[in-house]
């Protein structure tokens, strides 16, 4: 059994800032990491042609901003760059492939106790924390949706986790499932290599540039956000027009009221809209069923596909193995505290990258966490 100030469950963006963090404090803390390696999401799971969608002065971590001549949305791969000189910079050292689980609070001495499962060995490891950060963040589950005869496809489904390129995919027929970002940027990825592209629109969506985004999170410092959605939802309809003859609709809330309410993220546009209107991609609604290659969709149209990509997004796996989640998250393992006060909660357990804010929440999160520590580490030994 090994004590410990503070221990991290994750070692993607958010357990990285939140260990630096702590080392500024000079906190003794670890982190346990499933995989065997750190930000696996962004090293392992993105795919090629993947770039920040935020400016870079919004995607950085604690303490270490990004260059003066790194270009203003940063590719993946210099992304990944940045976070290797970030856990050289602060030393960051994680256990890996330590899969955690089960941490539960001790109220007889007032810790934590997680059991950790050491992949290498087959060892149960089991630490005593003082503090307990949840670091695993929103992307730790893959979800697919329960489709009626999904089982009976003949041809190859992935989630959009597992999509690297569309070069793959070349002269097949392929059905996005999910308008998201990541489903828009993957249909316009796909398009590019010439393939039969179909993306599944269900709800309504903001489609806006990133332009668009970046001088709207900077007016929001100094104007109300129904002012700043006002502005870009004129922009949008300026550039773009009405894309509900294209199957788009524009939800009756602004983009920014959306994502600070809701955490729905609007659509950055990289150029799907112009492939949408040229008809290189089609847009096609809801599924109904699927039978074999053959897809059936709610207006009672029908095609066949070779290839499904969900991007349909990802769920917290947090309470799987926290057993005390209630001092911190909901049933969906997302905070059950409304934002600004959703990271921490109660018996010293935190949670960092929750709050539908990208990198700009995990470094919030993270500086407010390991002052917070801070603070009652100092108190402590005060008394």
């Amino acid at each position: 059994m090994e004590e410990i100030v503070v221990l991290i469950v994750g070692a993607g963006p958010s357990g990285l800032a939140t260990s630096a963090c702590l080392s500024v404090h000079s906190i003794p803390h670890i982190i346990l990491e499933k995989e065997d390696i750190y930000a696996s999401l962004w090293k392992k799971r993105a795919y090629d042609r993947l770039k920040l969608h935020l400016a870079k002065e919004f995607c950085s971590l604690p303490f270490k901003p990004h260059s003066p001549d790194s270009p203003t949305y940063i590719p993946k791969d210099m992304f990944v760059d940045y976070l290797d000189d970030y856990v050289k910079t602060f030393n960051i050292q994680p256990k890996y492939q330590r899969h955690v689980e089960s941490a539960s609070y001790d109220e007889a001495d007032g810790k934590w106790r997680i059991e950790a499962k050491n992949v290498l060995t087959g060892g149960v490891e089991v630490y005593v924390a003082e503090f307990l950060v949840v670091a695993s963040g929103e992307n730790s589950g893959k979800y697919i949706p329960e489709l009626p005869g999904l089982d009976s496809f003949s041809g190859e489904t992935l989630h959009s986790s597992e999509y690297k390129s569309g070069a793959k995919y070349e002269n097949k027929e392929v059905l996005v499932v999910g308008c998201g970002n990541s489903g828009m940027e993957i249909a316009y990825d796909l398009s590019n290599y010439g393939v039969q592209t179909a993306i599944v629109i269900r709800n309504p969506v903001h489609v806006v540039t990133k332009e668009t985004v970046r001088v709207g999170m900077i007016f929001s410092k100094y104007l109300p956000i129904f002012i700043v959605d006002i502005m870009a939802v004129l922009m949008s309809k300026i550039l773009y027009g009405d894309l509900s003859k294209y199957g788009i609709r524009r939800p009756t809330k602004g983009p920014f009221y959306l994502k600070a309410t809701a955490g729905r993220a609007p659509v950055i546009d990289v150029g799907t809209v112009a492939k949408i209107k040229s008809k290189e991609i089609k847009v096609v609604p809801a599924i109904s069923s699927i039978d074999g290659k053959k897809v059936l969709f709610e207006d009672g149209a029908e095609r066949e596909f070779d290839v499904i990509v969900f991007a349909t997004g990802y769920r917290s796996v947090a309470n799987n193995w926290l057993k005390d989640f209630k001092h911190v998250l909901n049933e969906t393992g997302m905070p059950k505290n409304d934002f600004p006060h959703h990271w921490k909660g109660e018996k010293n357990l935190y949670c960092c990258g929750l709050s539908r804010r990208g990198l700009f929440g995990v470094s919030m999160d993270a500086s407010a966490i390991a002052d917070d520590i801070k603070k009652v580490v100092t108190e402590k030994m005060n008394k």
